[in-house]
């Protein structure tokens, strides 16, 4: 006896399987990271991101056509800046790296173009220490001193013409204090993009390479994050953190890593009716590109598996290295 129900039979042709598709990812829903770095002159790459850019503070116009014409149309803004002190000056200043950026690439756009520029807001790219805030004399950071700098930077980067903004700090408070400050100076229709599940995770060792923001080995300054970031054993956590920043006034909450957080990924899109952001970080691309260079797997549809199950998961948009290469994919390119 055969069965009256057969899977197979939704199966058959490419037609049939794309018209029951039960996951769709889209090139509106991925945001491509992009970093600029205020010591150079020409764009450099780093060995542990390969095919990933580090742009100097020029060159808007061909940046942002190689974006939106990949159908790229939403980018996160990273900065290395000139100098660095212990208090990130850099950060908050209206000439800093990532205020720079985001004017050029604003300015850039031309007649009926739109990007999307989302503004990461932290400190470790510009505090000599390599940390998230100011530190204390027993080297962990200090809370409360360090989300009053965050307001301040969160204001120079929405004057700048930040669309978002994206904290990334896991401080304590932190988006009461930046909504606070954003409100203050006539920002309050500018959106905020929590990191909201940011863990101490092992993945963000590439990002760190090209962002220059490992914590340091001061003697006085702790050597990881721990006492700020998620411990990936936690999930209940998550949850918590991530309700206290819809609290405060988040508008979309995030998830950091994507990949070996699915669970939190899929626990927040059936807990919190907001927008949910999944960050595939840099140590998930690196390791595709590894394996890839070694002829272990097939890159493109390895690249293409990994978002469409962080999507499946309940992530409403994807910000991933690979943004610019899964958009042409989609578009049949």
């Amino acid at each position: 006896m055969f069965p009256i129900n057969r899977g197979r039979r939704l199966r058959q042709t490419p037609e049939i399987r794309s018209l029951v598709r039960e996951t769709r990812l889209d090139p509106s829903e991925l945001i491509l990271p992009v970093f600029f770095d205020a010591n150079i002159d020409e764009v450099k790459y780093t060995d542990s991101m390969p095919g990933v850019p580090t742009y100097p503070l020029s060159g808007y116009e061909s940046i942002t056509k190689d974006i939106l014409d990949s159908g790229v149309s939403s980018v996160l803004v990273f900065g290395v800046p000139k100098k660095k002190d212990s208090v990130g000056s850099d950060a908050y200043s209206d000439d800093g790296v990532v205020q720079q950026a985001i004017r050029g690439l604003k300015g850039a756009l031309k007649d009926g173009e739109e990007l999307v520029v989302i503004a990461d807001l932290c400190m470790c790219e510009y505090t000599d220490h390599g940390h998230c805030g100011v530190l204390r004399d027993d080297g962990d950071v200090d809370n409360d001193p360090t989300i009053e700098l965050y307001g301040k930077i969160a204001v120079s980067q929405a004057r700048a013409g930040a669309d978002i903004i994206a904290p990334s700090g896991m401080m304590d408070g932190q988006i009461d204090a930046i909504r606070t400050a954003l409100d203050m100076e006539g920002f309050e229709n500018t959106p905020i993009m929590a990191y909201s599940a940011k863990y101490q995770s092992a993945y963000y060792g590439p990002f760190r390479d090209i962002a220059n923001s490992a914590p340091s080995c001061q003697c006085h300054a702790r050597k990881d994050r721990a006492t700020y970031q998620m411990d990936p054993a936690n999930r209940r956590e998550a949850l918590r953190e991530i309700a206290s920043d819809l609290d405060e006034g988040a508008d979309i909450i995030m998830v950091k890593p994507a990949g070996p957080y699915l669970d939190i990924v899929r626990e927040a899109a059936d807990s919190f009716p907001v927008p949910i952001c999944a960050y595939q970080v840099s140590g998930e691309y690196a390791m595709i590109k590894a394996a890839a260079r070694n002829g272990w797997i097939d890159e493109k549809r390895i690249m293409m598996e990994s978002l469409i199950g962080i999507k499946r998961a309940g992530a409403d948009m994807i910000i991933t290295y690979y943004a610019k290469d899964a958009a042409k994919v989609l578009r049949g390119e």
